[in-house]
């Protein structure tokens, strides 16, 4: 069971590190140029917030699991991803724009938690 919250942890703390980076970075403009269309409806506020959280996140879901230090922290963080996934979702569904890649890192990261809580 650990094993494979290792790996999934790293899958998803790598898509949430490279995501979250971006909207850290990026302007509002280079990442609706880049086809990120719902960062229309946000403030620049909000977009530097999410990837905050998503690179949080990331950091969550490996420094504890590795370092033994409140391993509880690991599943926790995976749900706070999963929320902010869920929120891209109905972000995406009321602008009538594709799900995908939110849906399925929400999914991911509902199997981490799960894992996470099982293992530990």
């Amino acid at each position: 069971m650990l094993i494979a919250l290792w790996v999934v942890n790293v899958l998803l703390a790598v898509a949430m590190l490279g995501a979250g980076t971006m909207k850290s970075i990026k302007s509002r403009e280079a990442l609706l140029a880049a086809g990120m269309g719902w960062v229309e409806d946000a403030a620049p506020a909000s977009i530097k917030a999410i990837g905050a959280l998503e690179v949080l996140g990331a950091i969550g879901l490996i420094v504890p699991l590795a370092t033994a230090i409140a391993p509880i922290l690991t599943p926790l963080a995976a749900v706070g991803i999963a929320i902010v996934m869920l929120g891209a979702v109905a972000v995406h569904v009321r602008r009538k724009e594709p799900v995908i890649p939110a849906l399925p890192l929400a999914i991911v990261a509902l199997a981490s938690a799960i894992l996470g809580f099982i293992a530990l």
